[in-house]
């Protein structure tokens, strides 16, 4: 710096002090640049000086503030002032403001001036130095992630850096010192916790891990860690703390997690029903719950420490050592079914064992864990099921037999039951073809199962009169079936009486009775008995609680229900043991068809559960009136089965016609 030349900037209106100046500098080898203090700042900074001489135009305030101006815009550049010895107050002020030395013209020599110049630039290297320094502390002290603070004894603090303040919810430093004046008070959840920092702090100047909860700025709390030492001066006394805090908010949640997860696991393996135990590479028991303790009837205490062959008979212990070593050699689960025979039991228990390595932090197998429970119950449960599938079995086999048994019985049951129906009608008179015949006959029949509880017959009780009888059993399928095959074989009984339908009712509901009473299984039977006169048209029936037939009269296009002469119905067959039944007469006229059938033809359920009525039947047959007997039969039944909600009939159903062609001549 010595032998450097000097390059100055000099500001000064007084000419000769300048070129005096100029003088000075050229005998330095150095060099001096004047300029007005306007253009002052923008020189410095586009050229290189050593120094600035700056005479102020005046010495009162608006001079000192040019002086900090050029300290401030051109920090690195020192700055000596040119003055009057004689104002010494100036001087002072003039170093206040930022200049680095003053120069008084009365004492300005050359000499002089260039010791001022290089002491000036030597002492302002030194402060911007400083300055630097400063900056750097305060730029790593105000990075550190870790929070710094010096406080005072009375709990005040007296220096933070930026990560505190964020630590504690504040912008600044500044802003949480002026808030946080008392930490016991203010900071700590706790206020006994400054008492016992100060107390431990008193005792070994210096605290590591000081855990406590504090309140951040919005009224939130976190946990903090303190590491601090104490500060003394000379005679002991403390002048102040400083240390670090850490927030430790995530750690302790994640211990408290942790605590938690360790107290539920513990809780959860204690109540579980499973036996669970652990045991290290040695085979030596570290952990077993309560269930499992029961089980071999010892106490955690006395297992901890002990292997399988201090436990179990030799033969035992050597085969779960080995399943244990296969385990932890290959790393993988063991999922078996284990079989025992208890010392003093002559039954079998049965155990569902789950094996499974144990690992640490880095994967390496250090022990294994184990969970078994009693399956006893389950394994003898799946057996039973296994003989009951298999005697289910059998039975179903059995069942399919007597089944197929059964459906061969009910074949020949249906087909004797429809060789008892008429295979061909009589004719009137007898050697006439059916189709020349006074009396025409149709019928239709539908069991509802294989068998039938409708029966009708028709004979011919001479060359002029034609019987018929129609009936039905309570109920569908085998018992009505046999009812209708008793009532056959007693009809065919009581032909002597078939001239009479009252008689002929009379007698065969007496003979039912008798016959169901004895079985204990009464069932109510309607029936319908008819004797027809081809020389007269004259027909007499008795109804035992029938529908009632229907007559229809083409020529008049008139279909109407047969009522009984007395204005009643008669009680059905099988309810009384001797009930009157009044035969009923009517004359039919050629083209008149009587009509006779079963409950099960109108007793149909079609949508929104509304029934077929006879009044309906009555209606569909108008309908039909015209056509021949076969055709509107056939009709019908396709009417019914329309309306009906699945076009099936749920009952029996039977149909009987007679068409009276013509009278026969006496």
């Amino acid at each position: 710096m010595e032998s450097e030349p000097l390059k100055v900037l000099q500001i000064s209106r007084d000419e000769a002090f300048s070129r005096s100046v100029a003088e000075v500098m050229r005998g330095l080898r150095g060099a001096v640049t004047v300029v007005n203090f306007d253009l002052a700042v923008a020189t410095l900074k586009n050229e290189f000086f050593h120094a600035v001489l700056f005479e102020p135009s005046t010495t009162n305030a608006a001079g000192l503030f040019q002086i900090t101006s050029l300290a401030v815009q051109v920090p690195k550049v020192p700055v000596i002032v040119i003055g009057s010895i004689e104002n010494e107050t100036f001087a002072v002020e003039a170093i206040t403001a930022g200049a680095q030395d003053f120069l008084a013209k009365e004492e300005f020599s050359p000499r002089r001036l260039e010791r001022k110049i290089r002491c000036a630039i030597e002492r302002h290297h030194e402060r911007v130095a400083l300055l630097q320094e400063k900056e750097n502390y305060y730029s790593v002290f105000d990075h550190l992630i870790e929070g710094i603070f010096r406080t005072a004894p009375d709990g005040h603090y007296l220096l933070a850096n930026i990560a505190l303040a964020k630590i504690y919810g504040y912008e600044t430093p500044t802003e949480m010192m002026a808030r946080i004046t008392d930490i016991g008070r203010s900071l700590y959840v706790d206020s006994r916790r400054r008492e016992e920092f100060v107390r431990l702090m008193q005792e070994n100047d210096t605290l590591t891990g000081f855990e406590s909860q504090i309140y951040r700025k919005d009224g939130s709390i976190i946990w903090i860690s303190e590491n601090c030492h104490a500060i003394r001066d000379e005679s002991g006394k403390v002048i102040y703390y400083e240390g670090t805090v850490e927030d430790i908010t995530h750690r302790r949640q994640m211990e408290e997690a942790l605590k938690h997860s360790e107290s539920l696991y513990h809780s959860l393996v204690e109540t579980m029903p499973q036996g669970v135990f652990r045991r290290d590479l040695e085979g030596r028991f570290t952990f077993a719950n309560q269930p499992y303790c029961k089980y071999i009837k010892h106490s955690l205490e006395e297992l901890l420490g002990k292997t399988d062959f201090d436990l179990f008979p030799k033969e035992a212990a050597e085969k779960y050592w080995r399943d244990d070593l296969a385990i932890m050699q290959r790393g993988e689960t063991m999922e078996i079914t284990e079989e025992s025979q208890p010392i003093g039991s002559s039954e079998k228990v049965y155990h569902h064992v789950i094996k499974t390595p144990l690992r640490d932090d880095s994967g390496k197998v250090i022990g294994l864990q184990g969970m078994f429970w009693d399956i006893t119950e389950k394994i003898r449960a799946e057996e039973q099921i296994r003989r009951t599938t298999a005697e289910l079995g059998r039975s179903r086999e059995e069942l399919r037999i007597k089944n197929s048994l059964m459906q061969e019985s009910l074949h020949m049951a249906r087909e004797i039951q429809l060789a008892m129906l008429p295979q061909t009608y009589p004719s009137f008179p007898k050697d006439v073809v059916p189709e020349q015949s006074a009396f025409q006959f149709v019928h239709r029949y539908h069991p509802a199962e294989a068998v039938s509880g409708d029966f009708f017959n028709v004979i011919a009780l001479s060359d002029t009169e034609a019987n018929i009888l129609i009936c039905d059993v309570t109920g569908h399928g085998v018992r009505a079936a046999l009812v209708t095959a008793m009532i056959r074989a007693l009809s065919e009984e009581l032909k002597t009486l078939a001239h009479e339908p009252g008689m002929f009712l009379r007698k065969l509901n007496s003979d039912l009775c008798s016959i169901l009473k004895s079985t204990g299984s009464p069932m109510l039977t309607t029936a319908l008995h008819l004797i027809a006169n081809a020389e007269t048209g004259v027909v007499r029936f008795a109804n035992a609680g029938h529908p009632k037939p229907l007559l229809v009269r083409r020529s008049e296009n008139l279909v109407q229900p047969l009522v009984n002469a007395s204005g009643h119905s008669q009680p059905a067959l099988g309810l009384f043991d001797d009930p009157p039944y009044q035969a009923t007469e009517l004359t039919l006229t050629p083209g008149d068809l009587l009509m006779l059938f079963t409950d099960g033809l109108y007793e149909v359920q079609g949508v929104n559960e509304e029934l077929y009525s006879q009044q309906r039947m009555v209606l569909d047959i108008k309908n039909l009136i015209q056509k021949p007997s076969t055709q509107l039969f056939d009709e019908l039944l396709e009417c019914i089965r329309n309306f009906s909600v699945n076009r099936e009939f749920e009952d029996d159903v039977c149909i009987v016609g007679m068409d009276f062609a013509k009278y026969l001549k006496r």
